[in-house]
């Protein structure tokens, strides 16, 4: 080889050095035009307290920026149909590749979807016993909830050699739907007595329905409609008027020369209340449908949502009924054992997608199991089986908190799972708190210093080593370990729970003691939910504090959701001698020019819409009016500008002091939300922030118990320590705690511990433990008992601290 020849062959590919991810001048949210290149095919792991800007720089503004430069490939027509997506606020995004987003949204929560269905499991499970069940009964469909069996038969017109010729023609669907519950597992039956008062007629309000007022449109429909006296009491009514109420099918009328369709009450509310699910439901709505609706399991499918038919139909004796109510692990090892040459490669497939079910800690679920059940944690380890086997590479996987849910047990096999990612030449950026996983990176980035506005700068990058001498809040905090308590608390009494067989509990029987931090823990899907949730009545004295989303529009706030509002409208109404509604800019303050959104929206047809502030109220969303009226020397639009802990000081004493506003901003603090500004929209809030602005808000429930699930969820190091703090402040002040939790530090701190297992699925359901945590530690019987010893080996006696600094 020529010396030429091999100088060419030496020096490196221009399509090489492209091996960075570089953003310059970002300032999405609280980011402070921070400049930061990220390694590509590495695993970069994001740090930093709550709020401190690490999802405001992962997923709004690279996965962003990511997904709308993907979007804008497509065509104008097609780009009509998807959301505009507007550039992040950053001067230079380089080097990005398609961004995967595996987050911790919940899964839909319609009642038809389940894990089956949202995994593709589902769908070769049912061609599988298209082609093997026995009696052979119909196509895939056939094995389909989703879909009814229907038949029909009709005369049509068809032209044959040039005239017209009238022939009968007939058709057939054989779907697998239960024709009872239409595939949805469960029948209803609705209480009468709470839709009317029979005593009243319409036009004197029977109707006791939400939404159903006679002032409005169904008034204009009830009274022109003919079909009943709206001033005869129902009671009155005879047959026909009150099936016509409640049952008639959708009829054509004309109200005030006005085309309209009147429908029966019950077939409406079915469709626009009981199709949904019951949780994602307006609560003044779902309160509703759980005093006026029973639901039990159907009684023709048993709950499998299948036709008789489709249960008929078996593969060695299993239905596909038995194959989705099976659990995972078990499914896999029957699929394994089948062995038929015609469909070999469907097998395969479906063996790879379970086996991943399992390898991911998921083997404890079921086909069957509605995808709105699932976990944060579960609905993202969910997501990601369709990437474990992926021949996708060179692409960007984002990943928010990965371990959430996870007990130590199980963070090993993520670990492993997000190396096998990167390893097939990909770029996985992960948002994470738990030191467990931050140790696998090959690259840390750590944002900070505090939180909020306090927040949004990179205080470190590099690697683990690095990270640990650093002078970071992370830093400091990265080798922490609480300390098993030397005394622990007396109980004053027990909440027995016995014979508890919801879901995989096995008749478990257990005292639950009571004015003390009591942890239930175990491996994810032992049954710890369960128990607490599924055993332990929710009403007088309980406060049960789980981990649904908080639904707020860009108008919602921590003012509005805490009631924090209120008080203040009031207050300034009655210092300045006007109504409240002036001080809501969602009312009748509100600024007429941007309709108190602070700003203006421009559509921009098949471009991404432009925001701008507005300029009459310049961003304040109120009246000038409005601002000319004062309390303690400052107008609202100020008061909603303040942080937390300002407004916890402003309305505590002199002029502005109201007590009801000063004990729910206390609140707010206790929880570590000190920094957060009280107008802040609900949208630009993190996960972690806002499953604190919820415990906050159940603070101020009258209860003698607290459930919490997870609080650890979204806290970083430093902050988990504070939320110990709250704890023991909760218990000493006579309450009791109930915490579901993984985290070893809340273990350590707890006064008495109740361990599920020993394994997920029908391997758990049982407990393995009841006692202190030193005692836990000192058997070492269980998972979580080996866990426990170690993390408290590691670092000995908790390291005192100071508490870190958080953003004004």
């Amino acid at each position: 080889m020529s010396p030429a020849a091999k100088k060419t062959t030496a020096a490196p590919h221009d399509a090489d050095s492209h091996d960075l991810i570089r953003v310059l001048g970002a300032r999405v949210n609280n980011l402070k035009d921070i400049s930061i290149e990220i390694p590509k095919r590495r695993l970069t792991v994001f740090t930093g307290v709550s709020g401190s800007g690490k999802s405001s720089l992962v997923f709004s503004t690279i996965a962003a920026e990511s997904q709308r430069l993907i979007n804008e490939t497509y065509s104008t027509f097609v780009q009509g149909f998807m959301p505009t997506l507007a550039r992040p606020d950053v001067d230079v995004l380089d080097g990005l590749t398609t961004a995967i987003i595996v987050d911790q949204e919940r899964m839909g929560s319609d009642p038809r979807s389940t894990v089956g269905t949202a995994t593709d499991a589902n769908a070769m499970l049912r061609i599988l016993f298209s082609r093997l069940g026995k009696p052979y009964i119909g196509s895939a469909q056939a094995f389909s909830f989703n879909v009814a069996s229907i038949s029909g038969a009709g005369a049509v017109e068809v032209k044959k050699n040039g005239a017209t010729v009238r022939e009968r023609r007939s058709f057939s669907i054989t779907g697998g739907m239960c024709p009872r519950c239409e595939g949805r597992g469960s029948v209803n039956d609705i209480d009468l007595t709470q839709l009317y008062d029979e005593t009243k007629s319409l036009n004197d309000g029977a109707l006791t329905i939400p939404g159903y007022s006679m002032d409005g449109w169904f008034g204009r429909i009830f009274s022109g409609c003919g079909f009943f006296d709206p001033d005869k009491p129902i009671k009155k009514f005879t047959k026909r008027e009150l099936n016509d109420l409640l049952y008639k099918e959708p009829t054509k009328i004309k109200v005030e020369g006005i085309n309209l369709t009147y429908e029966g009450i019950i077939p409406k509310i079915r469709k626009s209340m009981l199709s949904k699910d019951v949780d994602a439901l307006q609560p003044h709505i779902r309160a509703f449908v759980e005093r006026a609706v029973t639901f039990q399991i159907c009684p023709e499918c048993e709950g499998t949502r299948l036709s008789k038919e489709a249960r008929s139909s078996k593969i060695e004796g299993i239905s596909i009924a038995d194959a989705c109510a099976m659990q995972i692990s078990d499914l896999a090892e029957w699929v394994g054992g089948l062995h038929e040459p015609t469909v070999a490669p469907l097998l395969d497939s479906l063996k790879h997608t379970l086996d991943s079910f399992v390898e991911i800690g998921l083997g404890y679920l079921s086909l069957n199991r509605p995808s709105g059940t699932l976990s944060g944690g579960e609905a993202q380890r969910t997501k990601m089986i369709r990437h474990l086997g992926s021949s996708l590479t060179d692409v960007t996987y984002v990943f928010d908190e990965p371990t959430a849910g996870l007990h130590p047990h199980d963070i090993q096999r993520m670990n492993e799972l997000l190396l096998r990612l990167r390893d097939k030449g990909n770029t996985v950026l992960v948002v994470e708190h738990k030191p467990e996983t931050i140790v696998i990176a090959d690259h840390v980035v750590d944002l900070g210093p505090g939180a909020g506005s306090g927040g949004g700068t990179v205080c470190f990058e590099g690697d683990i080593e690095g990270l640990r001498s650093s002078d970071t809040i992370t830093g400091r905090h990265f080798d922490d370990r609480s300390a098993v308590k030397d005394a622990v608390r007396k109980s004053n009494g027990a909440l027995k729970i016995r014979g508890a067989n919801a879901n995989n509990l096995r008749a478990v029987d257990v005292d639950i003691p009571l004015g003390v931090l009591a942890v239930v823990t175990g491996v994810a899907g032992s049954g710890k939910s369960s128990l607490v949730h599924g055993s332990i009545p929710t009403g007088d004295g309980v406060v049960s504090i789980d981990q649904g989303a908080i639904k707020g529009s860009r108008r919602s706030n921590p003012a509005t959701y805490t009631g924090l509002l209120e008080p203040i409208r009031k207050a300034f109404a009655k210092a300045n001698g006007v109504k409240p509604a002036l001080f809501s800019s969602n009312s009748e303050g509100a600024c007429p020019n941007c309709n108190g959104a602070g700003v203006i929206y421009s559509d921009l047809a098949i471009m991404a819409g432009v925001a701008t502030t507005c300029e009459v109220c310049e961003g304040k969303r109120f009246q000038a009016a409005v601002l000319d009226y004062k309390l303690g020397g400052r107008d609202i639009s100020e008061v909603l500008a303040m942080p937390v802990a300002e407004a916890e000081e402003f309305f505590g004493a002199g002029e502005a002091r109201i007590p009801a506003a000063h004990a729910i901003l206390e609140r707010l603090a206790d929880v570590g939300l000190g920094y957060l500004t009280i107008g802040q929209p609900l949208t630009t809030l993190s996960g972690g922030e806002r499953q604190r602005l919820k415990l906050a808000t159940h603070m101020g429930e009258k209860g003698g118990i607290y459930i919490l699930d997870e609080p650890t969820t979204g806290l970083h190091l430093a902050d988990v320590e504070q939320l110990l703090g709250l704890l023991d402040r909760l218990v000493d002040s006579g309450k009791s705690v109930i915490v579901v939790e993984h985290h070893q530090a809340v273990m350590a701190h707890a006064d008495w511990i109740i361990d599920l297992g020993p394994g997920a699925g029908h391997d758990g359901g049982k407990i393995v433990f009841e006692g202190t945590p030193a005692d836990l530690i000192a058997a070492r019987s269980t998972l979580t008992g080996e866990h426990l010893a170690s993390y408290v080996g590691q670092g000995g006696a908790a390291k005192k601290k100071p508490a870190p600094k958080r953003g004004k």
